[in-house]
């Protein structure tokens, strides 16, 4: 019974750690979409969106207050890595 319930939380943990993966890739597709426009990168009231929406989905049993601390950090972490990925594909071209 444990095992199988490890084994579960790996997998989970696995598909967490792929959907992060992908959901950086799709942040920078819209970061290079908004530096082609002139557009800025950051939009605080979009994230302030994306928390209030993620809160009302929330079904449980992460907490509200647990739902906007995990997806500032993921926010938080994945500019980070855009950051990163900016600043390797701008050395790249020069």
């Amino acid at each position: 019974m444990l095992e199988r319930l490890r084994e579960q939380v790996a997998a989970t943990d696995a598909a967490i750690l792929e959907l992060v993966n992908r959901r950086l890739d799709l942040v920078r597709e819209i970061r290079a979409h908004k530096e082609a426009h002139g557009v800025a990168f950051v939009d605080p009231g979009q994230e302030e969106r994306l928390l209030v929406r993620l809160r009302e989905l929330n079904g449980g049993p992460l907490s509200a207050d647990g739902v906007e601390r995990l997806f500032r950090e993921i926010l938080a972490l994945v500019k980070a890595e855009s950051d990163e990925l900016g600043r390797k594909g701008a050395e790249a071209t020069d």
